[in-house]
């Protein structure tokens, strides 16, 4: 698939005053892409669209150029210990994406300029916790290698961590434009996840990402560079015949891997949950989605802030996680599974 363009941009004024505001704005630009001015990256009203089904669909080719005020990080158990936060937002489609809730009202795409100002608030995390790794997870509410290609911001920002001694970086993406980070002085402190799942998940609720294909010999090239890898199987669905579909997929995994220097390998195993929220804001944006969100045959489990979610019951989980375990084992027996939730 393409790179994803933005088909609109807004740009707040104080992002002028950084080098990279300065740069998006004139490649924007050149672009010949339409820029409007917004006070405040928070704050984009008068979306084109006549229904909100189009709006939607307008904010999701929609980036806003923004500065970060907020520099106090989120936790990011239990893949990290903190959040960095470079863009908030995604151009993907996948219908039980988290963001579908956290972002509502405002799924378009922010990045953020003040990069120096970010890295400063990282180094005091990383500070405050002296001689222990310090890991930060740069795709909690982005994916932001969809995004990269335009901003650089993920180049710098693993640039920056591979100077670290006790900090890591580590992101997760379904894209699979990742050329312009190859020849990122990483020093092994990053490392770069993909998200696979079976070829059902990936074809009934992952519209607008890079095929499986692509994104595995995307991995092949990061793991060129040298670049630590890893995998998250997220969702796991339990979709008809899921068994036979997981297997297939780690077979296409060991076979597409087969005879690259993995060193390190990593899996993140997630079982597919979702809000009551969540599956309002779903079933608006995308009424025709196949996704099963019957909660009475979930469990609930409280999380944090007091807001639940339903995941898959006990017994089923526990199918799951085996299932998925025995997979990894089976084709990848010298990696990591470090955790399943």
């Amino acid at each position: 698939m393409k790179p994803f363009i933005p088909q609109l941009v807004y740009i707040e004024p104080r992002a002028l005053e950084y080098p990279l505001g300065q740069e998006l704005l004139k490649k924007f630009q050149d672009m010949n892409i339409e820029i409007r001015e917004t006070t405040s990256h928070n704050q984009i009203r008068n979306l084109p669209g006549d229904t909100d089904f189009k709006k939607y669909r307008t904010a999701k080719s929609t980036l806003v150029v923004g500065v970060r005020k907020t520099l106090k990080f989120d936790t990011s158990k239990p893949s990290a210990e903190y959040a960095i936060p470079l863009a908030t937002g995604c151009m993907g489609h996948c219908h039980y994406c988290y963001l579908q809730t956290t972002l509502g009202s405002k799924p378009y795409i922010r990045t953020y300029v003040n990069l120096d100002e970010i890295f400063d608030a990282a180094q005091g995390y990383m500070d405050e916790r002296q001689n222990e790794i310090t890991r930060f997870e740069a795709a909690c509410t982005s994916d932001i290698v969809g995004l990269d290609h335009l901003t650089h911001s993920l180049k710098k920002t693993i640039e920056f961590f591979g100077e670290k001694e006790y900090g890591r970086l580590r992101f997760v993406t379904k894209f699979h434009h990742v050329d312009h980070l190859l020849d990122a002085k990483h020093n092994g402190k990053t490392r770069f996840r993909f998200s696979i799942n079976s070829k059902y998940v990936i074809k009934n609720f992952e519209p607008g990402t890079s095929s499986f294909d692509e994104r595995i010999e995307a991995a092949r090239k990061v793991a060129g560079a040298g670049y630590p890898l890893g995998f998250i199987v997220a969702p796991i669905y339990m979709h008809e015949n899921w068994k036979e579909g997981y297997r297939e997929l780690f077979e296409r995994l060991s076979a597409e891997l087969s005879g690259v220097d993995i060193p390190d390998l990593t899996f993140e195993l997630i079982q597919h949950r979702f809000t009551g929220p969540a599956k309002k804001v779903i079933e608006k944006n995308y009424p025709k989605s196949k996704l099963e969100m019957d909660e009475s045959k979930r469990k609930y489990k409280w999380g944090r802030y007091g807001i639940g979610k339903y995941v898959y019951q006990k017994e089923e989980a526990s199918d799951l996680e085996a299932t998925i375990r025995g997979y990894v084992s089976e084709y990848f027996p010298q990696s990591e599974v470090q955790y399943f939730t």
